[in-house]
């Protein structure tokens, strides 16, 4: 379980801040694939017609989980820039932080 905080402190390499500076975090998540991007236009056209499948479906999934980025947002001049961390199962922005000592702590 990784549980980063809401905001962090980074370094902004934005043209009006080049120091470190406080960061609102959020989960980076992929966009829609476009219909135009010159790959899926040249798959598209090897498809059409007879013939059936053309090019090789993956089929020997090996990983069981994705390296988690943060899209960090700068609180002064707005830059965005990425972070990525490592492999987790589960991962939650601005979760309860953990005590030590537990019940009587």
């Amino acid at each position: 379980m990784v549980n980063v905080p809401k905001t962090k402190k980074a370094y902004c390499k934005g043209k009006k801040c080049k120091k470190h500076t406080m960061h609102k975090v959020t989960q980076y998540k992929t966009g829609k694939a476009s219909l135009y991007a010159q790959g899926k236009r040249r798959y598209d056209k090897k498809q059409a017609g007879f013939g059936g499948q053309t090019k090789p479906v993956f089929h020997k999934k090996a990983k069981t989980t994705k390296k988690i980025v943060l899209n960090l947002q700068c609180q002064i001049c707005k830059t965005r820039h990425m972070h990525a961390i490592k492999r987790c199962k589960h991962f939650e922005i601005g979760g309860e932080k953990k005590t030590k000592g537990g019940l009587y702590g």
